[in-house]
């Protein structure tokens, strides 16, 4: 791998290891102030734009779970793992997916984070059917109520269950929301007890459903998002750095 994969002013192979080390420290920090198990939270590595090498770098330290925002550049790189012959990565669809582009979302994944419309999850369901396959997802909900935000409302959410748990090609295995960007982390800890609350009443209203994942929490409040419940963590720049412009 050549240096110029890694971001500026870190010209060695241990740069990654070290960011990795130092974010599933923090990781299992958090689990203790909350009296969990680290064992129990899932750090995805958000890789969007990243070079495969660093991918494969980060891989060698241990780490197997790895999120990309565009479905395009997930399969580029599940076909260059299988080329490289690079083992044992767990991947995950974590960005915005349209509708018409749903045949892409059925693959090799571990996990589909984002479901946003009963639309999309019929046409994921039809897709995973038509391909032999049960796709496991996530369904996102917008509860901070921003307009940009995408996802279900929490009362909408709820109307759909009924529907959405019907569907044959999908595993819906629990929720996903985005919190506001937030400039102190603290000030997102009301959007993830909202979803963990909006998780504890699904639990007790459709107990026939798999609702043992939150996907929460990003670079800027993951540590926050632990400890308000999430089971998934979605983190980029702390793990890979900054990258210069240009």
């Amino acid at each position: 791998m050549s240096t110029h994969d890694f971001p500026p002013n870190h010209d060695n192979d241990l740069f990654l290891a070290a960011q990795l080390a130092a974010v599933q420290a923090r990781v299992a920090q958090a689990a203790a102030r909350a009296g969990r198990d680290p064992a129990e939270i899932t750090l995805v590595a958000v890789s969007k734009t990243k070079p495969f090498g660093m991918i494969a770098e980060l891989a060698a330290a241990g780490q197997v779970d790895f999120g990309e925002n565009r479905l395009e550049e997930l399969w580029e790189k599940v076909d260059e793992a299988e080329r490289t012959g690079l083992a044992g990565i767990r991947w995950h669809a974590i960005g915005t997916i349209q509708s018409r582009k749903s045949k892409q979302a059925v693959g090799p994944f571990a996990l589909v984070h984002s479901v946003d419309t009963r639309k999309l999850a019929e046409r994921l369901s039809r897709d995973a059917e038509a391909a032999g396959q049960r796709v496991a997802a996530l369904l996102e909900v917008n509860v901070s109520g921003e307009e940009s935000k995408h996802g279900f409302t929490p009362a909408g959410l709820l109307a759909e269950l009924p529907d959405l748990l019907a569907l044959p090609g999908l595993h819906i295995q629990g929720l996903m929301t985005m919190a506001t960007l937030e400039s102190e982390a603290e000030a997102t800890r009301p959007t993830f007890q909202r979803l963990r609350l909006l998780l504890d009443e699904i639990r007790q209203r459709f107990p026939q459903g798999d609702w043992r994942h939150l996907s929460m929490g990003m670079t800027n409040d993951f540590e926050v998002a632990i400890e308000e419940g999430a089971t998934i963590v979605r983190v980029g720049t702390a793990i890979f750095g900054k990258r210069e412009m240009g």
